[in-house]
């Protein structure tokens, strides 16, 4: 019976090895996870999620790891309509249905300088993709700061806008 086993075992620990050496081949292992989260990488990208939602992201020419994206950031965005904080994407994610996603995606009008706008324009299967690829990467992180209201002076840094 032992022996019958170890066959079984062999090739479940080449399993995992290859499942790993193919993980460390790709960008950040999610490319295995299929087409759409490849999708919601490349609009992540390109829709300038990780502009805000990641911490030193523009400052570093986007050269951040890929394991750190869209957790938010301290950074705080100041104007007429107090202080807003680019939430963790992540964490958010993990607390919505993909449909409830969609549908919201379509309807909020957060606090500037969220672009709201761009984000209704896009395709339902563009917003599907963002949300699988943002649900791959996994909820890690913190929360972001609370919004601030216009008579309260955010702690730094922050953007300061006319």
């Amino acid at each position: 019976m032992v022996n019958a086993l170890r066959p079984a075992s062999s090739a479940a620990r080449f399993g995992l090895l290859a499942a790993a050496i193919v993980g460390c081949l790709s960008p950040s292992g999610l490319s295995a996870a299929g087409p759409e989260v490849e999708r919601g990488r490349y609009l992540s990208v390109i829709g300038g999620c990780n502009d805000c939602h990641t911490a030193g992201y523009l400052q570093n020419e986007g050269k951040v790891p890929e394991k750190d994206w869209l957790m938010g950031d301290i950074l705080g965005w100041r104007g007429p309509w107090g202080t807003t904080y680019a939430p963790n994407l992540r964490l958010y994610m993990s607390n919505i249905g993909e449909d409830d996603w969609v549908a919201l995606s379509k309807e909020m009008t957060p606090r500037p300088p969220m672009p709201w706008f761009n984000l209704r324009r896009m395709t339902d299967p563009d917003l599907r993709a963002l949300y699988k690829f943002i649900r791959a990467l996994g909820p890690v992180g913190k929360p972001a700061p609370d919004y601030l209201p216009p008579d309260k002076a955010p702690p730094p840094p922050f953007v300061q806008f006319p």
